[in-house]
């Protein structure tokens, strides 16, 4: 996700049957079928975690549930080992923006705004998702906040089909997180998803000229996730080496769902309300 320098978007040397392709990807009708289940089993594990969260648990609990189901369902973790990443999602609190570390330290509490993203790489392909999940009663500038960022997801995923271009999901995901009074994150941006847990293009979620406005094409399967902050856009990276927080201590939210482009829209792969 970020642009430059993330370890958990921009791979460096990944294991030699994730290595990176050079350009963007158009996956066949075969490599489709096991994607969708890769993205069915992390659906799975996200509406499990969405459905178990509660007060006085901690994000090892949560961690510990989603390796367990995602081995069961005959996966394994796309993020666990990743760049020497320790967990097998990222689970990222309040100013938390991402890559926020699984540890038994780490007590979720009422009020809290949670973001859990997680992977599955299944015989060959990965699938990658993320829910901010509301724990108990939030505030409403939380609970506006979550909605927004959700909404925001599928103003992007509206624009996905062959012959739309990149920008065209960027300009409605910052448009429609402007008009609501929140900001965008540029320090990260989505990206292509198969072989390898992160693939060209990058899949930004604000307009840019920084990078080549790729045309879909059907086949195609990409990470859109727009993560918005209630306050600063901009973020700082813990001594931890991973967890992005907010420079201003603001809320921040996000959602994620791998989407295949098809010639005359989009499939959600990773949609939780078939699971």
């Amino acid at each position: 996700m970020n642009i430059l320098s993330n370890l958990l978007t921009q791979p460096v040397q990944p294991p030699r049957s994730q290595q990176k392709r050079r350009g963007v990807e158009i996956k066949s009708q075969r490599e489709i079928e096991v994607m969708r289940e890769a993205a069915k089993i992390v659906a799975t594990v996200l509406k499990e975690i969405s459905q178990m969260v509660q007060p006085g648990m901690t994000t090892a609990d949560l961690d510990a549930h989603a390796e367990k189901r995602i081995r069961q369902m005959g996966a394994t973790p796309s993020f666990k080992g990743y760049h020497g990443f320790p967990g097998s999602i990222c689970s990222s609190i309040n100013n938390e923006v991402v890559h926020g570390i699984p540890s038994p330290k780490k007590v979720i509490r009422a009020g809290d705004v949670l973001k859990v993203d997680t992977g599955a790489y299944y015989q060959g392909f990965h699938g990658d998702s993320c829910i901010t999940i509301p724990v108990g009663e939030v505030t409403p500038e939380a609970a506006r906040l979550i909605r927004v960022a959700e909404e925001a997801l599928y103003k992007g995923i509206e624009q996905v089909k062959a012959g739309n271009y990149l920008l065209d999901l960027a300009g409605a995901i910052e448009d429609h997180v402007k008009a609501n009074g929140f900001t965008v994150v540029e320090d990260f941006t989505g990206h292509g998803v198969g072989r390898n847990l992160h693939e060209e293009p990058s899949v930004f979620n604000f307009r840019t000229r920084e990078m080549p406005n790729v045309k879909l094409r059907a086949g195609m399967t990409l990470a859109i996730e727009p993560i918005l902050n209630a306050g600063s856009r901009h973020t700082r990276i813990l001594s931890d080496r991973w967890t992005a927080v907010t420079v201003d201590n603001s809320l921040s939210a996000q959602f994620e769902h791998t989407v295949l482009v098809t010639e005359t829209g989009y499939e959600i792969l990773t949609d939780r309300s078939k699971v």
